[in-house]
């Protein structure tokens, strides 16, 4: 079997595909290949609206936007290759997270809603792709999330060494790895750009503060940053968590932000991400490794830092993988582990009864 793996990757920015060839050794990568796929604007309107009105959604629309979004991911992975002089064939599997629509672990039924159809991808590149590795967890009892826990523990877990992999996406989430050998942990945090994005979106029309340069220009309202980290969300014990479909700017408004200046709500988001991530370290490990988009913007980062004095914090390529690209390249391990038939949980980070092996598997039916 080859040791050749694609990990596909859209978050909750939902502006593309991260696309990531790895070739794993028993305990090593190498990235061979990246690629960012950007999703049409028209498909992207119409996530980002399939989000906002959840009841509203039929079937149909559904359906559709799990064939338009299976079409980007296939495309990312066929733009991947071309990069390389890596055959189709070569590749053992690709891994496809796919695009959240809805995350509810907790409802009455619960379940995990990702887009992105794993037979189009599979039919279109000829490479056998796994898809949907949230159900089975949640199967079990699980949260479903956050997936990447078990990646992290594989790459970066070192005796005798406290570490936290920080991944800071739309929403924040952390793994904690033992350095005594007790089971890893981790959980979601909280929002960590969704909310920062949303809110600049709505006043400015731009994608997302760079730099947190527009919430440096605020003042933080200490009380507003009260009311929001008294969430109950954030005092609620692992396993835990959560996504857009909670911290949106709906929850926002019901704080009553109206009168405020939208710089100050910016300058207190930003506290918010900053305060909720860091209690979710603080006094769990001698050093952070940083990953996810967020890592680029200063201000963010030198918040966290200020409230995690004496703890080093760096990004994850000090640790030999690029930031950028570590979700990418997780499910792409993920794909490895399901395609071996070892599992991709860890049921003390998601809750559920026990390990599980990932995903649905759509075999290409032709491979050239």
């Amino acid at each position: 079997m080859s040791d050749l793996y694609i990990g596909l990757m859209s978050g909750t920015s939902m502006d593309g595909v991260d696309a990531a060839l790895v070739r794993f050794g028993d305990a090593t990568l190498e990235v061979l290949a990246t690629h960012e796929h950007a999703y049409p604007a028209a498909l992207r309107e119409k996530l980002a609206a399939a989000t906002r009105r959840s009841d509203a959604r039929s079937p149909a629309d559904v359906e559709r936007l799990h064939e338009n979004v299976g079409l980007c991911f296939r495309d990312a992975a066929m733009a991947l290759l071309k990069k390389t002089d890596v055959e189709r064939s070569a590749v053992a599997a690709i891994g496809s997270h796919g695009q959240t629509l809805r995350h509810e672990p907790n409802a009455p039924q619960p379940y995990s809603l990702q887009v992105g159809d794993g037979t189009i991808i599979a039919s279109g590149t000829g490479i056998t792709t796994i898809s949907d590795f949230r159900t089975a967890d949640i199967e079990l009892g699980g949260q479903g999330a956050p997936l990447a826990p078990a990646f992290h523990e594989w790459l970066f877990g070192q005796a005798g060494r406290n570490r936290v992999i920080l991944n800071v996406g739309g929403i924040g989430n952390v793994t904690l790895l033992h350095g005594d050998g007790s089971d890893t942990t981790g959980f979601d945090t909280g929002p960590a750009n969704t909310l920062l994005d949303a809110w600049i979106r709505r006043h400015r029309g731009e994608a997302c503060d760079r730099d947190g340069a527009w919430a440096a220009e605020g003042r933080v309202d200490d009380a507003l940053l009260a009311r929001l980290l008294a969430d109950p969300y954030f005092a609620a014990p692992p396993p835990k968590s959560t996504g857009f479909e909670y911290f949106n700017l709906e929850w926002l408004e019901t704080f009553g932000i109206d009168a405020m200046d939208p710089a100050d709500v910016q300058a207190t988001l930003i506290a918010l991400s900053a305060s909720s991530i860091a209690d979710a370290i603080r006094g769990r490990a001698d050093e952070v490794l940083v990953c996810g988009g967020g890592v680029h913007n200063r201000e963010l980062m030198r918040q966290i830092r200020c409230r995690l004095p004496g703890i080093a914090l760096a990004s994850t390529g000090s640790a030999g993988l690029d930031p950028d690209w570590v979700e990418a390249v997780a499910f792409a391990w993920l794909a490895m582990r399901t395609t071996h038939g070892l599992p991709g949980n860890l049921p003390a980070v998601t809750g559920a009864s026990r390990p599980a092996v990932l995903g649905v598997t759509h075999h290409a039916a032709n491979r050239k």
